[in-house]
């Protein structure tokens, strides 16, 4: 009786344990499936990059050595990656897409490319595959305002496309006056999209502000330390933005 008693339990904790083992495993592929994505890790070492420049403040130690060397280490997840832009860029814009936004649209992608093509002879620069270091740090700094300059493209992108979403929410009001707007499954898309809007043009405008940093711009009031801040931010809000759709649906 004993005996019985004191295995009878165990079928039922059986349950509960595949349960979680199940649950576990989902998440471990969701993140496996999260980590294979290059993006994703070079976010990462971003957020790594910036939080050790936020440390350091820009004096020498343990944490400008890190600053510097995952910086370095990031240029090479961005190799070839201007492609990605200049296809954008050659691409036809969407029908019905206004001329401003298409113009906005196009340079964005433009100072994108460049930036990135740039990057990678600071990157030859920096590992001595390129001798001209006077060059090198002059194209360097091209790059960052190109850098810059397709921030503030995407800031203003944000803001028309915030614009818009909120006319079209204040139409659907209107609509449903007498109705749960939290039912209307249009209406929840456009929360949706509002929401990822205003992160989106949260992250541009301050990564604006992060290449203004890098830039010197502002060495008074934008720090290294306020640089760092505000790249650790915009990494962790890229991070955010890279997750796997599956991984938001059981958040919600």
């Amino acid at each position: 009786m004993v005996y019985q008693l004191f295995f009878l339990p165990l079928p039922l904790l059986s349950r509960p344990m595949a349960i979680t083992l199940d649950a576990t495993r989902a998440e471990l592929a969701l993140l496996v499936l999260y980590l294979n994505k290059a993006e994703a890790r070079d976010k990462i070492c971003r957020a790594i990059q910036y939080g050790s420049k936020f440390l350091s403040n820009g004096k020498p130690g343990t944490a400008q050595n890190v600053d510097k060397t995952t910086s370095l280490a990031r240029k090479v997840f961005r190799l070839f990656k201007f492609v990605n832009d200049l296809h954008a860029l050659i691409t036809p814009p969407s029908p019905g897409s206004s001329l401003p936004v298409i113009l906005l649209g196009k340079s964005k992608n433009a100072l994108l490319s460049t930036f990135l093509f740039l990057d990678q002879i600071v990157w030859a620069s920096r590992t001595g595959i390129y001798k001209n270091k006077e060059r090198a740090e002059l194209l360097g700094r091209i790059s960052l305002y190109c850098w810059m300059g397709s921030s503030a493209c995407t800031t203003l992108l944000e803001l028309g496309e915030l614009g818009r979403i909120s006319s079209a929410m204040m139409k659907l009001e209107k609509e449903l006056k007498q109705v749960d707007r939290s039912k209307d499954e249009q209406y929840r898309n456009k929360i949706k999209q509002l929401n990822h809007r205003q992160l989106a043009l949260i992250k541009a405008s301050m990564d604006f502000v992060v290449a203004i940093g890098l830039l010197q711009l502002a060495p008074k009031k934008i720090t290294p330390r306020v640089t760092g801040a505000l790249g650790f931010v915009t990494s962790l809000i890229s991070c955010y933005q890279l997750l796997p759709a599956p991984a938001r649906e059981k958040k919600a």
